[in-house]
């Protein structure tokens, strides 16, 4: 019977002592460290929330590249309103002076971002040429987003099958809106002044 009661002694002090290293173990705070549960956002997701924080400005703008030289836009006062935004869908008319029919149209999609150009008439009506553009055909960056032409768009220009449009977004200094056509010379280049937003233009045509 000593010999009994002598384990049950030793394996009611061994029990204790574990006990007491795990509440000691847990007072000096080296509990297991908490999981970091913070996900990180897609490039395409960051360049999209980025866009949309600045709803609501408009910015003056200047063309930085033209090959064809378009007198229209290089004499003209551009201005871009980053004006509807929702979750999904970015709308940011581009007025060319007093032309208001050009819209950029920015949205999510299932893969990524689309990019159109919804174009209207003075009285609202879409043009014969309009919601032409194309997809993101990769990742690209929080800073910087490629749309290459779609299958629409080749049908609806077909010199334009090879366009692939751009946007690269500084936040605070720049936004650079850029069309090249792969095979050609075409190149255009806008580039606005985030740091000195203007007065909102008004809406363009078909939105008032």
């Amino acid at each position: 019977m000593r010999a009994a009661s002598l384990r049950r002694t030793r394996r009611s002090w061994l029990l204790g002592g574990v006990v007491g290293l795990t509440l000691s173990a847990c007072a000096s705070g080296d509990a297991p460290p908490e999981q970091d549960t913070t996900v990180a956002l897609s490039p395409q997701d960051s360049f999209f929330t980025a866009l949309a924080s600045m709803c609501g400005q408009a910015f003056e703008g200047r063309v930085a590249e033209d090959s064809q030289a378009d007198s229209a836009f290089a004499a003209s006062t551009l201005v871009m309103h980053v004006r509807e935004c929702t979750d999904s869908v970015l709308r940011v008319p581009f007025h060319v002076g007093e032309n208001r029919s050009r819209t950029w149209v920015i949205s999510r999609t299932a893969t990524g971002l689309r990019l159109k150009h919804d174009h209207r008439h003075e009285d609202g009506s879409e043009d014969s040429v309009t919601q032409y553009g194309g997809d993101s055909p990769g990742m690209g960056s929080g800073t910087r987003q490629e749309f290459a032409a779609d299958a629409h768009t080749a049908a609806l220009i077909p010199a334009a099958a090879t366009n692939v449009w751009s946007i690269e977004l500084t936040p605070g200094s720049t936004f650079t809106y850029g069309l090249r056509r792969e095979g050609t010379d075409r190149r255009f280049f806008v580039a606005f002044d985030l740091s000195r937003p203007v007065a909102a233009p008004p809406a363009p045509w078909g939105f008032e």
